[in-house]
């Protein structure tokens, strides 16, 4: 790319000057040629008056005098007889037209050894002799060499600087270009975190940031499967672990209800498949719906049925508990649902003793709290909720994702108290609706307060 633009720079340059030089140079070589035709014709007026007396009495005429080294002046008497000066000895067509009252110039276009001039001699109205001056051409083709030498150098010039120009207008155009072409190069070999500098070129820099934005959406869907692969993963487990109890426990009692048994297998691959529908909807989606709002009653029933039969297994019980007049929460139950799955499960697995889920009234606020009767926690705050593949006493994705769910909906989880452990989840409330008193009051206030 750089060398085309480069060279269409220099052709039309080469083109452009061509068309204006050519002409030029026809029209320097013309006004040489009568720039000295004009110098010979003044030559010969000044001789001319020179030597008008003494042609006038018949004495002796003195060579006379030229300006330029290559000059030759002849004078001829009225007969056409040279007197004075170097010339032909008879009077030639120049000569003959100055005898006869006209002065005379080998025309310019006409190709000739010298160029020359004649003018008559006179004396008030009589023609008394003539004087002829000429001049070899080459001194003419001299002068016009060397402006010509300096025409086709300054052209030379012109054409190295618009080559000098082209070169740094194709790097600059190019080299935008080549990076572009890299960072999609690099984009396609899955390198998402790159970014195409800016060059002040706005159409450059337009395709720039369509590539950049590209590349940040890409590496966000990419985030987006990786996290959406750990976190069911993850979250799959507890639905696999319940499944997996219910049919040991049928396949360990030959005379119990295999029908019951099937059932509830069902009920389990169904949750199982609401937990994969929540995570893919909350995979593809960043941002929590503004006007959802949570059913605590529905959602307790539903984690009633997921976790009582496994804690049962381990001996030990769930409690859920809502108390009575909290206000609406706007939350996903989806995102909801999976955080509570995830702090019911850690209880379960490194937790003893009776695990307990309260939902309460905090401030403007709806909390959450899960607990249990364990030692609880010594790790930070924050290192307990870091996302890694195995914590250190067991906690691993489950608590970062739960976390991010959490921010994710405009809620906070945190613990609250390290042992024995509780969890508490903030949802943010629902903005109350004005009942029909305060609805009717309003626009009687309105005025008022405007003043």
């Amino acid at each position: 790319m750089r060398k085309r633009i480069v060279r269409l720079a220099v052709l039309v340059a080469v083109l452009a000057v061509g068309l204006f030089e050519v002409p030029l140079l026809v029209a320097v070589g013309q006004y040489v040629l009568s720039e000295r035709e004009a110098e010979l014709r003044q030559d010969a007026d000044d001789a001319a008056v020179d030597v008008a007396a003494d042609l006038l009495r018949n004495n002796a005429v003195a060579a006379p005098r030229a300006h330029g080294q290559e000059t030759r002046i002849s004078v001829y008497d009225h007969e056409g007889t040279r007197v004075a000066g170097s010339g032909p000895e008879q009077a030639d067509s120049y000569v003959s037209d100055a005898l006869d009252g006209k002065a005379s110039a080998r025309p310019l276009g006409e190709l000739a050894r010298n160029i020359v001039v004649a003018v008559p001699v006179t004396h008030e109205t009589e023609v008394v002799g003539a004087v002829r001056a000429s001049s070899p051409r080459e001194e003419v083709y001299q002068r016009m060499g060397l402006i010509w030498l300096a025409m086709l150098g300054l052209t030379a010039a012109v054409i190295a600087l618009v080559w000098l120009v082209a070169r740094r207008l194709a790097h600059r155009l190019a080299q935008p270009l080549e990076s572009l072409a890299t960072t999609a190069l690099r984009l396609g070999e899955g390198d998402f975190s790159v970014r195409s500098p800016r060059t002040r070129i706005t159409e450059i820099d337009a395709v720039g940031a369509a590539l950049d934005t590209t590349a940040a959406r890409l590496d966000d869907m990419l985030a987006r499967e990786r996290a959406f692969s750990a976190n069911a993963s993850h979250q799959l487990r507890t639905p696999l672990a319940g499944l997996r109890l219910q049919l040991e426990a049928a396949l360990a009692d030959p005379s119990a209800d295999s029908r019951a048994a099937m059932t509830a297998s069902v009920g389990a691959a169904d949750r199982l498949e609401q937990t994969i529908d929540e995570l893919l909807a909350l995979a593809r989606s960043s941002r929590k719906s503004a006007t959802s709002q949570l059913d605590l009653d529905a959602l307790f029933d539903d984690l009633s049925r997921t976790w009582t039969a496994r804690v049962a297994a381990d001996d030990r019980t769930l409690a859920l508990t809502i108390a009575p007049q909290l206000p609406t929460a706007t939350a996903s139950p989806a995102a909801v649902r999976q955080i509570l799955g995830v702090l019911i499960d850690n209880a379960v697995v490194h937790g003893v003793g009776a695990i307990t889920v309260t939902a309460r009234e905090a401030a403007d606020a709806v909390a959450i709290d899960v607990s249990d009767e364990g030692g609880g926690f010594t790790d930070e705050e924050p290192d307990l909720f870091a996302r890694q593949a195995a914590h250190a006493n067991g906690h691993g994705i489950g608590l970062a994702l739960a976390r991010s769910l959490a921010e994710a909906e405009g809620g906070r989880l945190r613990l609250t108290r390290p042992a024995p452990p509780i969890f508490t989840l903030l949802l943010p409330a629902a903005a109350e609706e004005p009942t029909e008193e305060q609805a009717e009051a309003a626009p009687a206030a309105l005025p008022e307060s405007r003043v």
